[in-house]
């Protein structure tokens, strides 16, 4: 058992690597009643063509690892969700673009749950019959997502941006791909992506270390697992520039829905430069667009923003882009005053008071995160799959400059790179 201890944070962290390659995290939090476990594997909707070392190449339909998600929770006895409402917890999962997650909320029963959760997980139960039940289902909730003005909206920036890197691709897939889903597709992609070496346990609150790793010995022990090697997971190239300049949805919408965002060309970055070009780009948005600098408080005095107003940033190593805006009463007048007044701060650049202030605001929202044993696990896990550590992003804040930021916002803020999406009501 290795332990990693952060003084600046006063946080210890716990880690061993199983026999069969799984990673274990413990984070023990004295004084906290509740305990937060996510047992989590690196695939996730762009995963759909790979090839694991020693095995033949595979393409699988869009959707499959979200579709997945929703199987492993059924067992030949029943709902695995009953099982942990009697053990007194509360269960779910969720798929992103490169990852799917399995997760436990309780204040007691800890050992009884953790093994619930892993031996689920580590448990399929595929056949003909419950996989052609289950595309009726999300069938269902792939309707009901394309209702949704918000999701058209987000989703279709993402098909303006991209024309290839299945990222463009909606993560619970078509009706027309789910269906042509079988349950050796399903098991295919579980032994590929479900191996313990691609997996990640992480556990948090309060919680005994040695007794967590005692516990994931003796349950992997009984469990034989071959060892497995490397996934390539494989991308046609994706074109430098945007798919399309604007997309246009119809739905009804009180305002218009305008989501714009810009493709990074620099894409393949890995590790700690990768978190970090993340945390200046954030860095850089926040100090653009966040709700206390000078450029949100005009467009909210126009009326051209409201609440919903806000900006994120997504990216892996294969693609980047931003996403910035919300409900607007008019999109042109909105996107013509931003690119007037961001222009203006790119060729200037950020003011130092102003800098040192984002970045104070950056830690502090970093040390209130800490609180939260959910928000813990579940950003320990995405900065570990992505080559990074959580517990090192206030040393990251701490080591920018001024100099930086304003370089990450010159190399983001590329017009040519610019694609809007847009969701109005019927003509």
């Amino acid at each position: 058992m290795e332990k990693l201890h952060y003084e600046k944070l006063q946080e210890t962290l716990y880690h061993e690597v199983m026999d069969n390659g799984l990673q274990v995290y413990v984070l023990p939090k004295p004084g906290f009643q509740k305990t937060y476990a996510t047992f989590s594997t690196r695939f996730g909707s762009v995963d759909n063509h790979f090839k694991v070392a020693g095995q033949e190449e595979h393409q699988v339909p869009d959707g499959v690892a979200h579709f997945l998600e929703h199987k492993m929770f059924e067992e030949p006895e029943g709902d695995i969700f009953a099982t942990f409402a009697t053990q007194g917890a509360s269960a779910n999962a969720f798929t992103s673009f490169d990852q799917t997650v399995y997760l436990f909320s309780a204040t007691e029963n800890i050992p009884a749950n953790l093994e619930t959760l892993i031996n689920f997980v580590q448990n399929p139960y595929f056949t003909d019959q419950n996989v052609e039940k289950e595309k009726g289902i999300i069938g269902q909730e792939i309707g009901m997502y394309a209702d949704n003005p918000d999701w058209r909206v987000y989703f279709g920036l993402i098909e303006a941006l991209y024309k290839v890197h299945p990222v463009h691709i909606d993560i619970a897939g078509t009706v027309e791909s789910i269906a042509t889903i079988t349950k050796e597709t399903l098991y295919t992609c579980y032994h590929s992506f479900y191996h313990p070496s691609n997996m990640l346990l992480f556990v948090v609150g309060g919680v005994e270390p040695e007794e967590v790793f005692e516990l994931v010995r003796a349950n992997q022990a009984k469990k034989d697992y071959k060892a497995q090697g490397e996934i390539d997971r494989i991308f046609t190239p994706e074109p430098k520039e945007v798919n399309e300049r604007k997309r246009t949805s119809r739905l009804a919408v009180s305002l218009p829905k305008c989501l714009f965002g810009f493709k990074e060309i620099q894409v393949g970055i890995r590790g700690e430069a990768r978190i970090r070009q993340d945390l200046l780009t954030k860095m850089a948005l926040d100090l653009l667009f966040g709700s206390s600098t000078a450029l949100y408080q005009k467009l909210y005095d126009q009326d051209l923003i409201s609440d919903s107003f806000g900006h994120e940033y997504n990216s892996d190593p294969n693609y980047a882009f931003s996403a910035i805006g919300g409900d607007t009463r008019d999109p042109e007048a909105l996107l013509s005053t931003i690119k007037t007044e961001v222009s203006t701060i790119v060729e200037t650049g950020f003011r130092s008071e102003d800098f040192e202030r984002a970045r104070k605001k950056k830690i502090g929202g970093y040390l209130r995160m800490l609180n939260s044993p959910e928000n813990i696990a579940h950003e320990f896990t995405k900065y570990r799959f992505r080559g990074g550590d959580l517990f090192n992003v206030q040393a990251l804040y701490e080591s920018f400059t001024l100099e930086e930021v304003n370089q990450r916002l010159r190399d983001h803020i590329n017009w040519d790179q610019l694609a809007i999406s847009l969701v109005v009501s019927p003509e």
